[in-house]
């Protein structure tokens, strides 16, 4: 399926939006959906629609519905059927079992709550310190508890196109290191699956929030390991509340159901999400395909990082 894959990119662009159905999308999600929708309509390519459901407990009870009829309501159109991660764990443990062969894993078994009593202070993204990176404990159960499967990752930067103004580079060992891609608990990892969805769908530009821009090394180098070169990438500004604050699910108000009560339509959201971007008066109402119509890819990069 990975040269499947590589040989839809031949086709021309391929993005997609990958919401996980842990709730209602917020206003900023709706942004950055719209954002990747865009860049792909203004270069005549196809948009996916994927859904990241494989983390089971935390999923939501209708929220795929949802996600899909809220997208249909914005006019967002997608090409193909919704993907389901779920339907795709073969393919992750074929994978899998392929880079443990290759010996770009080992096993691992720290816990949770060791790895944050030594992680960086204030909530910082830390660095798996290689506790078990030269062995000593099995691939089987540790006292009634499976390892996770890291990455054996080299040192040396990783390097991916970024079409944001922040580069694509971070160092592997000092910035990145030995991520998780299969849990403890026997559940696929987020890069792991992020990685082998990008290559296995062909997809040749990832517009996601900049939250995400940390994520990317992990990916690009699972995807490097699996002989195929990485997307290139547009890591857009996040949504942030007046006190500065990324919006989040929780915000129940700040997704579509509180502008519908708030007696807005398609085109008023469609406006809404456009004017704080800058690329359309305040209060416009429009149509997701009549705002493409106003736009040129130049127009569309250049508002989006407006200092």
């Amino acid at each position: 399926m990975l040269a499947a894959g590589l040989s839809l990119r031949q086709r021309g662009y391929r993005g997609r939006f990958a919401p996980s159905p842990t709730g209602a999308l917020h206003r900023g999600n709706l942004r950055t959906a719209l954002l990747s929708w865009l860049h792909a309509r203004l270069q005549g390519g196809e948009w996916l629609l994927r859904i990241d459901d494989l983390d089971r407990p935390r999923n939501r009870p209708g929220a795929v519905q949802r996600i899909v009829a809220d997208l249909r309501w914005l006019g967002l159109d997608w090409d193909g059927p919704p993907r389901l991660q779920s339907d795709r764990r073969g393919l992750y443990a074929s994978v899998l079992s392929a880079l443990r062969r290759a010996g770009h894993l080992y096993p691992c078994g720290c816990s949770r709550r060791l790895l944050a009593d030594i992680s960086a202070p204030h909530g910082a993204l830390a660095v798996y310190p290689g506790f078990c990176r030269q062995g000593g404990i099995g691939w089987g159960p540790q006292q009634g508890r499976l390892p996770s499967w890291r990455l054996r990752l080299a040192a040396g930067p990783i390097r991916w196109q970024e079409e944001s103004a922040r580069p694509g580079c971070l160092e592997g060992a000092a910035e990145v290191g030995d991520v998780v891609l299969r849990r403890a608990d026997g559940m696929v990892a987020y890069h792991l699956a992020t990685a082998v969805d990008e290559l296995s769908l062909g997809i040749t530009t990832v517009v996601r929030g900049d939250d995400l821009w940390a994520s990317t090394g992990a990916q690009v180098a699972v995807e490097a390991l699996l002989g195929a070169p990485a997307p290139s990438y547009w890591h857009v500004p996040l949504w942030r509340d007046a006190q500065g604050l990324r919006l989040s699910k929780r915000d129940a108000a700040e997704g579509l159901e509180g502008l519908r009560e708030g007696g807005a339509d398609g085109p008023g959201v469609i406006g809404l999400l456009a004017a704080s971007l800058g690329l359309v008066p305040e209060a416009s109402r429009l149509s997701a395909a009549e705002l493409c119509q106003q736009l040129t890819l130049p127009l569309l990069m250049a508002a989006v990082h407006r200092p």
